[in-house]
């Protein structure tokens, strides 16, 4: 299994609890040791966002999948730049 189906799996573990909540994350790339992903749903705006991307999901890749270095979620990237 390559990195790319290591996150993924990892992602598709950690989905059914946010699924729970209303939310979801969507995989976009996995790029010199970045995992982009979107946070969509209840997930997209929620105030818990940033510990759900970093405590979660960012810290269960790092532990996991060797070569992730970090998590950026690419909707609140591209919200950033428009302003």
């Amino acid at each position: 299994m390559n990195t790319e189906e290591q996150v993924i799996d990892v992602i598709n573990r950690i989905r059914p609890y946010l699924n729970s909540d209303g939310g979801d994350v969507e995989f976009v790339k996995f790029e010199n040791g970045i995992v982009y992903v979107r946070l969509v749903g209840a997930c997209a705006g929620c105030a818990m966002q940033d510990a759900t991307l970093k405590d979660g999901l960012e810290a269960l890749l790092l532990e996991e999948v060797p070569g992730v270095i970090e998590v950026v979620n690419v909707s609140e990237e591209i919200s950033d730049e428009n302003k």
